[in-house]
């Protein structure tokens, strides 16, 4: 019999040790390396990863088959995917509690299962009835949809093996237990194990498998940092849980691109897809005020307008004070920076809060030239006409820079009802002009600012 030794292990990075030390020498966190068993094991086979026998062969004798995805019905959550679910693929579902993970997993499931597929739903937070009522809420039924109330990982293991689901559901990786680790559990050395299992589960038996992870007061997932390593896809669920809408994006994604974002609208009845996002976040604009400019951000494959709100204020006391929401600090700094020195918008003595509205994060240099008009907005207390909405990137000279994919943004704007867009004139080269919106090339901030502003 396999005897066991006792290690240490961290329990904020999952460094592991065979001396305790009051400081992990990885992530330097004080007070976290945590005694744990592992059992001695003897050598075996060379394998890889998922169980299989490890065969070096020539890249020219390996074939590939094209990606057949599964698509859940949920076509946010297919759009954020790259097209859907792919068989044998192992996806991390992660965000705050109450953001609903569980109510997106329990609706793509009885979507699946409408296509003929059997699911297996293992919940280690919830009881079977808990889960039934939240299922008549929700609308999803289907006798094809089974549910397991267990945190025993080695009962899921036996009733894989003889429902032989298309689809598993762990709702949540912290809450199972492994009768062969001696661990507590949530552990990370139980965790890194649980993931293991279930990945040689999912590509040895082709069963497309969710995971949900809970996370960190500061927004990472808990347990080892190996366990975004280990999984396909990591999906975070963001947004506020006092308010209706989730956003969805991947953060890896070894089967699509990480650039899609999904968006959705929590009711009484579960997440509710929004197929207009623009409309959605210009919908409660504020006609008339200063300090409000439209830019049209891509969100991976999609156009989205939103508006960035500025607010300036004389600063009473000591240096002016800088906060920004949904958006770079440092972007804002260097946009302020460029205001102040090539379009002589004085800041200095300015306090100045800058928000995305809707929840949205936009990270795209894109945005710059809405951002800056939004500030000279407010600084000269002149409204923009709500029909304008700027696209470009801010250079340090002062300049508008081309982006990508102008055709698309122009084309989002036209059909929200903007009736003009500044755009960098670089990007005009080979555009056609429509009839139904004003496209305006501009060459620098300070000639857009005097071009709508005065």
């Amino acid at each position: 019999m396999a005897k066991s030794k006792t290690i240490y292990v961290c329990s904020n990075c999952g460094y592991e040790s065979a001396v305790q030390y009051g400081v992990c020498p990885n992530c330097h966190e004080f007070d976290t390396m945590k005694p744990a068993q592992k059992k001695a094991t003897a050598p075996l086979k060379q394998k890889s990863l998922i169980g299989e026998e490890a065969v070096a062969r020539s890249i020219d004798e390996i074939s590939i088959d094209d990606l057949a995805r599964i698509e859940t019905g949920v076509g946010e959550f297919d759009r954020v995917l790259g097209g859907g679910v792919v068989p044998g693929s192992l996806v991390l579902i992660s965000g705050d509690p109450g953001i609903g993970k569980s109510t997106i997993l329990l609706q793509i499931a009885s979507r699946i299962v409408q296509q003929g597929k059997k699911v297996l739903y293992v919940s280690g937070e919830e009881s079977a009835t808990q889960i039934k009522r939240r299922a008549e809420r929700l609308a999803v039924s289907g006798k094809d949809l089974i549910i397991l109330s267990t945190s025993d990982f080695d009962q899921v293991e036996s009733l894989i093996e003889s429902v032989k689901p298309d689809i598993l559901v762990v709702d949540s990786i912290q809450t199972m237990e492994l009768n062969e680790i001696d661990s507590p559990v949530g552990s990370v050395s139980l965790v890194k194990e649980l993931t293991s299992h279930l990945m040689k589960i999912a590509k040895t038996q082709n069963i497309t498998t969710f995971i949900v992870g809970h996370i960190t007061k500061d927004g990472t997932i808990a347990g080892p940092k190996i366990l975004e390593h280990m999984v396909d896809t990591v999906i975070y669920i963001e947004g506020d849980k006092f308010h209706l809408y989730r956003i969805m994006h991947t953060v890896k994604n070894r089967f699509g691109s990480t650039d899609e974002i999904g968006l959705f609208e929590m009711h009484e009845n579960g997440l509710k897809e929004v197929l207009n996002p623009s409309e959605l976040f210009l919908q409660e604009r504020l006609k008339g005020a200063n300090g409000s400019a439209v830019v049209v951000s891509m969100e991976g494959t999609r156009p989205i307008l939103v508006e960035i709100q500025a607010l300036l204020t004389p600063t009473l006391f000591g240096n002016a004070r800088r906060t920004a929401t949904g958006i770079d600090f440092n972007r804002v700094s260097l946009i302020m920076a460029v205001l102040e020195k090539r379009a002589n918008i004085l800041l200095q003595n300015q306090d100045a809060y800058i928000k995305v509205t809707g929840g949205v994060r936009l990270d795209e240099p894109a945005i710059d030239f809405a951002c800056a008009m939004a500030i000279a907005s407010s600084f000269k207390n002149k409204e923009i006409p709500a029909t304008d909405c700027f696209i470009g990137e801010l250079g340090l000279a002062g300049e508008a820079r081309s982006v990508n994919r102008i055709e698309l943004r122009i084309a989002e704007a036209e059909k929200l009802g903007f009736k003009k867009i500044f755009v960098p004139a670089n990007n005009l080269k080979n555009y056609h002009e429509k009839p139904s919106i004003k496209v305006v090339g501009v060459k620098t901030l300070a000639e857009t600012i005097k071009k709508v502003l005065g």
